[in-house]
């Protein structure tokens, strides 16, 4: 099947033909505006931004919303991962602000949650989600990855390596995207 995927974000068009195999997932045409993130959850922007891409291109789409919640910030950045340091920030900066805020010696237990939504033009939606705890590391390591990935020490491994120090593969098989693909992937195959 044909997914269009709802992002202009290139990490996360390549994780997903990845993650979603044998599915193939395509650009979101360069016409197609996005809608504003405004929701207070990660599967209100999923569901908004899958369902404005199928309306959109009159196809089957999907899209993410993710993001990483930190124990010690009540949640936080959450929905605002992506521009946890400002409108325009860059992922160093937004790892750089995270650091700086969860104490050296506080709690620092962080999850990595997707919220991922499919949705047909005629407006059917389903939505799944996956999570993976993990600590946050004091420095980042690694030149793998994108986002937190640096200073996230998944808790599923016991090598103390972060997300961007893992292969690729290693990375998909406990990352909070892998397993909401999986789980879509799974609904999808169910529907046949």
């Amino acid at each position: 099947m044909d997914l269009v995927l709802s992002t202009r974000n290139p990490h996360k068009l390549r994780e997903f033909n990845v993650l979603m195999a044998p599915h193939r997932v395509l650009p979101l045409p360069g016409e197609v505006e996005l809608p504003p993130e405004t929701g207070h959850t990660f599967a209100e922007n999923a569901l908004t931004k899958a369902q404005a891409a199928a309306d959109a291109t009159g196809k089957t789409a999907i899209a993410d919303d993710s993001g990483i919640s930190a124990a010690a910030l009540g949640g936080r950045p959450g929905v605002y991962s992506a521009r946890y340091a400002g409108e325009n920030a860059t992922d160093e900066e937004n790892l750089a602000k995270l650091l700086d805020e969860v104490p050296d010696d506080g709690d620092r237990g962080v999850a990595y949650v997707c919220a991922l939504a499919y949705a047909e033009p005629n407006g059917q939606t389903h939505l799944v989600e996956g999570r993976c705890e993990g600590t946050l590391a004091h420095k980042p390591r690694g030149d793998g990855g994108f986002g937190y990935d640096p200073a996230f020490v998944p808790v599923d491994r016991d090598d103390g390596l972060t997300m961007s120090e893992l292969s690729q593969s290693d990375k998909d098989a406990i990352s909070h995207r892998g397993r909401a693909a999986r789980e879509l992937i799974a609904w999808l195959d169910g529907r046949r």
